[in-house]
């Protein structure tokens, strides 16, 4: 399939979590409206997954790889761990949306994911869902 014919050929393509089960989760939370922020550690981007920039759009894949939903960046701001405020946490849209949960889980998170630190930098962004993909389209399967 061209780049003509498909619109998000050569945008960035990522799953939330680092499982399948929490990328099937957390996209259920992005559809649903809940979740509407996201963050990573900034030693984890590069290659494949660009930092993210006001402006970009992005596809989500689901826990199996399928195209499910494009997003845009509305905001993307390095920040220490520790000084991620409650009202990042709420927008990240998990659990109970407590700062305390979002503070547990991410540092669980990273804690298996490359190591924990309350000082790593994180990409903290904010986004909005711009479209809602057919995950039956096979045309639409990401390789």
């Amino acid at each position: 399939m061209s780049a003509a014919a498909d619109p998000y050929a050569d945008a960035v393509t990522f799953a939330f979590g680092d499982s399948p089960e929490l990328a099937d989760e957390l996209l259920a939370l992005v559809l649903s409206g809940r979740k509407t922020a996201t963050c990573g550690a900034l030693r984890d981007y590069g290659g494949d997954e660009p930092v993210p920039e006001v402006g970009r759009r992005d596809v989500v894949l689901d826990g199996i790889g399928r195209r499910a939903a494009v997003i845009e960046t509305v905001e993307a701001i390095q920040r220490r761990f520790d000084e991620v405020d409650a009202a990042f946490a709420r927008d990240e849209g998990e659990g109970d949306l407590s700062y305390d949960y979002w503070r547990q889980a991410h540092e669980a998170y990273f804690a298996r994911n490359g190591g924990f630190s309350p000082d790593m930098i994180l990409v903290c962004e904010r986004f909005r869902v711009v479209e809602v993909l057919d995950r039956n389209d096979t045309k639409r399967v990401n390789p």
